[in-house]
């Protein structure tokens, strides 16, 4: 769907981390076919909370990708036509339990209280989306760069961290490189 449309009011222009950094322990588990069970879970959860509400549904991340060890975060991706426009879906999920986590422009997170599941809010054509999907389509087929990835986060995890956005930031160099060979893998 091409962006024809108009937000109904400016994006926010700064992050908001709810609760401000978290220290956790992390740590990666072996892949859990019970894992797309939980996802479809959430979906149907998602979807009966924003009945109404145009929306695209994803699993994305570790958890998506049979064969790679990973924490035990279920990450889900929505597209919407509008992220300004958060009456439309996140009041919505805030009743049905979800946490407001992050709101930053372009991109809002909530989450389970329990925090095993990761919901995030872009709008339809934001590119993060595509790339969320790239992503895990290759590691899905490509057993080489799935492995490296594992190797990568199993090293980051020997190391205390203070937050988990600091994590997910050391990984940004072996995934802006996977990510890379996936766009060329398909001619993009």
């Amino acid at each position: 769907m091409e962006r024809n449309r108009k937000p109904r009011r400016p994006d926010v222009t700064s992050v908001e981390l709810v609760g401000g950094p978290e220290r956790l322990e992390l740590e990666l588990h072996s892949h859990d076919d019970g894992w797309a069970g939980i996802f479809l879970d959430h979906r149907r959860r998602i979807r009966d909370a924003l009945t109404g509400v145009h929306i695209e549904v994803e699993h994305i991340g570790s958890t998506a990708v049979p064969g790679l060890a990973a924490k035990p975060i279920i990450d889900i991706v929505i597209a919407v036509d509008d992220i300004t426009a958060e009456e439309d879906y996140l009041d919505p999920l805030l009743a049905v339990g979800y946490e407001l986590r992050v709101r930053e422009p372009r991109h809002r997170l909530v989450r389970t209280p329990e925090r095993d599941v990761h919901v995030h809010v872009y709008e339809r054509d934001d590119p993060a989306i595509d790339d969320y999907l790239l992503l895990r389509d290759h590691l899905r087929r490509n057993a080489v760069d799935r492995a490296l990835y594992e190797s990568t986060k199993r090293t980051l995890l020997d190391r205390p961290w203070d937050d988990m956005n600091d994590y997910a930031d050391a990984k940004t160099d072996v995934i802006l490189a996977i990510t890379a060979r996936a766009r060329a893998s398909r001619g993009l």
